[in-house]
């Protein structure tokens, strides 16, 4: 009883935990929300798509974010033209006959057109391939969100003064995963409102 009583205070921990990550996250997170959103709504409404990528975890995010916008956050309406590129036949075959590292650089060189907008999600732990990615990006001249943690520094360093930063205030790869899911709902309903009004 006594070790089942410790479980459920851990449990409360974790909540109190992502309840406080949550709410650092505000401050940082509101006006770069709102700032990414207007740079995805202006990539829709000149014919562009979304193109998502990320590594892992950060992968399912960008699925999950593609899935709101080819379906719906809210409201029932049009779909919006977004990808993911995290197709695992896809991905074990580029790094199979070239190197991970160009997992979602080749795919962007290939598939981004100049109306395109790129959302990038990457914990700390993000690799050589996250790194491409924006190089790929930048190379075809597509304007970038990133979507990342604080200490993330090598990533930072390499954004353009047009891209948009969303940072995670939080080095959690549990927490990351958690605000990073909330941050894309709302930007998602952003999206969505900007585009379709206030009515649900």
């Amino acid at each position: 009883m006594a070790e089942s009583m410790d479980l459920a205070e851990q449990v409360v921990e974790s909540f109190h935990h992502h309840i406080d990550c949550t709410m650092q996250a505000i401050a940082p997170l509101s006006q770069a929300l709102a700032d990414a959103s207007e740079l995805l709504v202006h990539a829709l409404l000149h014919e562009g798509k979304i193109l998502c990528c990320g590594e892992g975890a950060s992968g399912l995010l960008a699925q999950h974010f593609t899935e709101t916008l080819l379906g719906r956050a809210d409201r029932e309406r049009p779909a919006l033209p977004a990808l993911a590129l995290n197709d695992a036949a896809v991905l074990s075959g580029i790094a199979s006959a070239n190197s991970y590292n160009d997992i979602f650089a080749r795919q962007l060189r290939a598939l981004g057109q100049p109306r395109d907008a790129v959302l990038l999600i990457a914990h700390a732990t993000g690799t050589g391939a996250t790194l491409q990615a924006l190089q790929a990006a930048h190379d075809r001249g597509l304007p970038v969100v990133v979507l990342c943690s604080e200490s993330h520094g090598d990533l930072r360093a390499l954004l353009a003064p047009e891209d948009i930063e969303l940072q995670v205030p939080q080095l959690s790869r549990a927490r990351f995963i958690e605000t990073g899911l909330l941050a894309l709902n709302i930007l998602s309903e952003l999206i969505e409102l900007q585009l379709f009004g206030s009515e649900v």
